[in-house]
């Protein structure tokens, strides 16, 4: 197992937290000298909070652990590819890499819609790989979304 797949494992993990929550599973770790310093799963249904993604959860934990809010040293595993405002909070807060696990043809701002993570444009870019534990990562949000469907299913044809 490489490191990448240490660290995305632990991301999964997170993103099991959301799915028994009935959250979209998404999971986050930053990693930093080799040590995860901060963890976050997605509970903005839960908290009733747009704010409340995976990756937000984990870079404020971190920017708590290290005192500062540059996280240029740290690594962020995440088991999708990041939103604009994640992508955003990203780049802001100088992480110097982000491991992706599955990527969002639909919303993702690391290179499916846009890559907000490399923009020359900005100050800082961020290093990137994708598609660690990808078929882990996927197979997960896919059955979410199965389950979600049918539960919906279910209630028309209760309620019909």
């Amino acid at each position: 197992m490489t490191q990448d797949e240490k660290y995305m494992k632990a991301a999964l993990r997170e993103a099991k937290k959301a799915y028994k929550l009935e959250e979209v599973p998404i999971g986050c770790v930053i990693v930093q000298n080799d040590k995860i310093i901060a963890r976050g799963y997605n509970r903005r249904n839960t908290d009733k909070n747009t704010l409340a993604h995976a990756e937000m959860a984990a870079i404020k934990k971190a920017s708590k652990k290290t005192g500062d809010w540059r996280l240029e040293d740290c690594t962020m595993y995440v088991t999708l590819e990041p939103c604009q405002m994640c992508a955003g909070a990203i780049v802001q807060s100088r992480l110097g890499k982000v491991v992706i696990g599955s990527m969002n043809p639909k919303a993702g701002c690391a290179g499916s819609v846009i890559n907000l993570l490399q923009m020359k444009q900005f100050n800082h870019q961020v290093e990137m790989v994708t598609g660690v534990l990808e078929e882990e990562c996927s197979t997960m949000l896919s059955g979410f979304f199965q389950e979600l469907r049918e539960k919906k299913k279910q209630a028309k044809l209760d309620n019909a």
